[in-house]
């Protein structure tokens, strides 16, 4: 059953990461019955385990849809993904190994290769090197559990982080800033690279606003 129930939350995350599931959508239970071949007690495991972690939200009599923010809610998960993305930033200064070294330098170079080829264009493509970028510098602080962490409140906003790489100009001043802190991280130091990774993270109160409002 337990294996079960883990297979249900990782096809749901999986469409969470993608984006086929979005902030509101509605979680077809019997569709995942169907298509992993299980009974009703691992999908419902399954939702109250992703409720607790807060990725969505069950509705007595109708059924669970992924979690949606108010603005408020939104900007206090992103007040704390902040700070742990630029904890992991100082960490891996500190921590950067070799091998961690090489897959920040190719993650970034990914990112600036795409904004220098392509502009504005492909978002969604930038998005998931913007998300190597970022499990580069996650794995590098050396501390799973922060890493989770990371996982965790990245999954309550992925979807407005993907939104925002539509906007103009943003795939390009996103590459500057990160090749801004790979360069920190790889010269050790910590406090400058948490600070600019906390501020790479970050929205202002408007641009929160428009996300929530493109989403609704």
């Amino acid at each position: 059953m337990a294996g079960q129930t883990e297979t249900i939350i990782a096809a749901v995350l999986a469409d969470i990461d993608a984006g086929r599931l979005n902030p509101g959508d509605s979680i077809d239970e019997q569709m995942l019955i169907d298509a992993h071949g299980v009974s009703r007690t691992p999908v419902r495991e399954a939702m109250i385990q992703l409720e607790t972690a807060g990725l969505i939200t069950r509705h007595p009599r109708k059924g669970a849809t992924v979690f949606r923010p108010t603005l408020e809610e939104f900007l206090a998960i992103l007040e704390v993904h902040a700070k742990l993305e630029g904890q992991a930033a100082g960490l891996a200064a500190r921590r950067l190994s070799k091998s961690h070294a090489r897959a920040l330098e190719a993650a970034t170079a990914a990112c600036e290769a795409h904004a220098a080829t392509h502009g504005d264009a492909e978002p969604d493509l930038y998005y998931q090197l913007n998300l190597d970028f970022h499990r580069s510098v996650a794995e590098a602080a050396g501390n799973p559990f922060l890493l989770d962490m990371i996982k965790t409140n990245a999954r309550k906003l992925m979807a407005y982080y993907r939104a925002r790489y539509h906007y103009a100009g943003v795939i390009g001043t996103s590459a500057r800033e990160h090749r801004e802190i790979a360069t920190l991280i790889a010269d050790r130091r910590a406090a400058e690279a948490e600070a600019a990774m906390a501020r790479h993270v970050s929205f202002d109160h408007v641009t929160a606003m428009d996300l929530l409002a493109a989403l609704a």
